[in-house]
């Protein structure tokens, strides 16, 4: 089964780049731009990755994303995941990045997004991985400070996508977001929010009804809630569901407990990916072998998610059409 679960064509949505810095490729950047790390080796910094909750996370999230400096550097960070995508044969993907992150300590917008958006060319060129960029809002900070960054974002509104919510969640719901999100279905961009991740259901009914998002990241706490389950249903909302991630930041004690497979057996548009894999222990490939290891997920299964994966994406329906031929002509191999 994990042979079939590599080589079937599926796509991931649900990826901060920033989420993909391995500890080799941070000891490496940290060399390259003269920047001391706490850390004295690759294996001390891997035994930092233990987390109590999100807070836990993020706290070495930012303090890593600290060596990404140059425009290099956002497409040598880019670049290592996309060639990780065509091993696990991911034919598209819709990357998060948060420029944030990077322009209060001083990095350029425009050097953040280049680097990333220049190695998602080259990968759809030479890899043949086609993708969208989301930039995400960090929702621990004010509004005013997302509105900024999307006025920003205007002068790229060729390579970005999407917008998205991310960082710490509880304590900050979806509704802080209500007029920043507005302005950016003004400007033609997709919505996507973090939401019933930490936080309750009640995120991800603001996430819908107020943020008026096209997809849920997450979403795992839905359950909690009869009525959103229907609505979710009744819309074919997505949601972009990372397994690993989950555990690891204590939401489900594992992977047996998470309420992946009665949201799946309830008919919702799961899709399974990776969120920041560097840090939770797997890549998409991972993910899906961690759910069907605990649920036994059929080959029939295992296609459905795929094909669930193409059909949340932000592409047209004639590209979607071609990848799901693909899941089926993998599957009458």
């Amino acid at each position: 089964m994990n042979v079939f679960i590599q080589g079937i064509p599926k796509a991931e949505l649900h990826l901060h780049i920033e989420g993909t810095l391995e500890p080799e490729t941070l000891f490496r950047l940290a060399e390259r731009n003269g920047i001391r790390i706490k850390f004295n080796s690759v294996e001390a910094l891997r035994q930092a990755y233990h987390f109590d909750n999100l807070q836990s996370f993020l706290d070495i999230y930012y303090e890593g994303a600290g060596v990404l400096q140059k425009e290099e550097d956002f497409y040598d960070l880019t670049w290592e995941y996309l060639l990780k995508a065509k091993a696990q044969n991911i034919r598209h993907v819709e990357i998060f990045f948060d420029p944030q992150t990077h322009t209060e300590r001083g990095i350029a917008f425009e050097t953040v997004i280049n680097g990333i958006y220049h190695a998602l060319s080259d990968g759809a060129r030479t890899l043949n991985i086609s993708f969208c960029l989301i930039m995400c809002f960090l929702r621990h900070l004010p509004e005013s400070e997302a509105m900024a960054t999307l006025s920003q974002a205007l002068d790229f509104k060729d390579k970005i996508t999407g917008v998205g919510l991310d960082s710490s969640e509880y304590g900050h719901p979806p509704s802080k977001f209500i007029r920043v999100f507005e302005k950016a279905r003004k400007e033609g961009f997709m919505t996507v929010a973090h939401a019933g991740e930490e936080g309750p259901a009640e995120y991800i009914w603001e996430a819908i009804q107020e943020l008026k998002v096209h997809r849920i990241d997450h979403g795992v706490r839905a359950l909690e809630d009869k009525s959103l389950i229907s609505e979710l249903k009744r819309r074919r909302i997505p949601l972009t569901v990372c397994p690993l991630s989950n555990v690891k930041l204590r939401v489900f004690k594992d992977i047996r407990t998470h309420s992946f497979k009665t949201l799946f057996d309830q008919g919702l548009c799961v899709t399974v990916n990776s969120d920041d894999p560097a840090y939770f222990g797997g890549y998409v490939v991972e993910n899906y072998i961690a759910l069907q290891n605990a649920f036994q997920l059929t080959r029939d299964d295992i296609a459905q998610l795929a094909v669930n994966s193409f059909n949340a994406a932000f592409i047209s329906q004639d590209k979607k059409d071609i990848f799901i031929e693909q899941i089926k002509n993998f599957m009458a191999e």
